[in-house]
């Protein structure tokens, strides 16, 4: 997220916002069909004192807030009023109603004033020298192993901002939301470098309150339990099951998450068995948390990858963020080719 940008009113909202807007009949002034080649932006300062009097229902108490005149944040309405060719308020005995217009002009302002005040703040993190690296990755992997291992990256990167955020699909790189991207499958990807970082294994864990102190005879006992399932790997269970050599009607079956963080959460509540990967539930079972009660671990048929665009490789910071993982990456694993796509 190198920009903030003020999201605009999608084309359904503008056509509901203008619906309500443009007035007719008895209205503040005739509406020209010319008008609509111009753009409506009010000033700030217009914005903040509607927004204020519409919170108070008080141009005085509006006034106190902004430390203006009363009849400076009346003008400042009137004027908006004047724009939208709309009454956002009813004056009645004194006091301040919304019309159902200024109730809806007063919806959209909010947002525009969030955004602004989260895009000022977000500018004044950086320093001049401050470049952002925008890094996508799945929500478990980015939760459990990717910022424990990020620890000590921004102290010796002081200039490199890192702007995380959760993708259930590695898109982002293709459509330029990322500068780096972390994901799970066979690392091919199409105008992208792609780093094997490490395989895994998937084992299934439990609450140790789930068995109730009876361990398993078989892992057909374990089919009869409620398997927790992971949107992500939809035949995990089938698979595991499979690689066995049995067949259960019930691999399919059972509470789908879209994370394996939440499967993970609702294993340790007691809810069912999750199979998950075991490098994401190793404090768990260190900690007794949790229990593998059946011990047999399916190698998965992916990695985990690491990708860049290709004409990004060169770019400072983000093979600074490259470097760094693979200092990180476990030792043993001590090959992690490059496949250029």
């Amino acid at each position: 997220m190198s920009g903030i940008s003020i999201n605009p009113i999608t084309l359904a909202q503008q056509t509901t916002f203008i619906q309500h807007i443009i007035p007719s009949g008895n209205d503040l002034r005739p509406f020209c069909e010319t008008d609509m080649s111009k753009r409506l932006v009010p000033s700030m300062a217009a914005l903040q004192c509607f927004e204020a009097a519409a919170r108070h229902l008080s141009f005085t108490r509006a006034a106190e807030e902004l430390h203006l005149t009363q009849s400076a944040v009346s003008k400042q309405v009137a004027q908006l009023e004047e724009m939208l060719r709309h009454h956002l308020f009813l004056r009645i005995r004194r006091r301040l109603q919304l019309t159902p217009a200024g109730a809806l002009y007063l919806t959209e302002v909010n947002k525009i004033l969030t955004q602004v005040d989260m895009s000022s703040r977000y500018i004044l993190s950086y320093g001049e020298e401050t470049e952002v690296l925008k890094v996508a990755t799945q929500p478990s992997f980015g939760v459990r192993w990717l910022i424990p291992h990020l620890k000590g990256f921004g102290k010796q990167h002081p200039n490199i901002h890192l702007d995380i955020r959760n993708e259930l699909e590695p898109f982002a790189l293709l459509q330029a939301k990322a500068d780096v991207v972390f994901f799970f499958g066979q690392g091919t990807w199409p105008g992208a470098t792609c780093i094997e970082l490490f395989g895994e294994d998937v084992i299934p864990v439990c609450a140790p309150e789930l068995l109730q102190g009876r361990p398993l005879g078989s892992a057909e006992e374990l089919a009869e339990q409620v398997l927790l399932q992971s949107t992500s790997r939809p035949e995990a269970w089938h698979e595991w099951f499979l690689e066995q050599n049995l067949h259960s009607q019930h691999s399919y079956h059972g509470p789908r998450f879209d994370t394996f963080y939440m499967c993970l959460s609702a294993a340790q509540a007691g809810c069912g068995v999750a199979l998950v990967p075991r490098y994401l539930v190793e404090n768990e079972l260190a900690e007794g948390k949790l229990i593998i009660p059946w011990d047999h671990a399916m190698r998965s048929t992916g990695s985990h990858f690491l990708a860049f665009s290709e004409h990004s490789a060169e770019v400072p910071k983000v093979r600074s963020l490259v470097d760094w993982i693979r200092k990180e990456l476990p030792t043993a694993n001590p090959q992690h080719p490059e496949k250029t796509e």
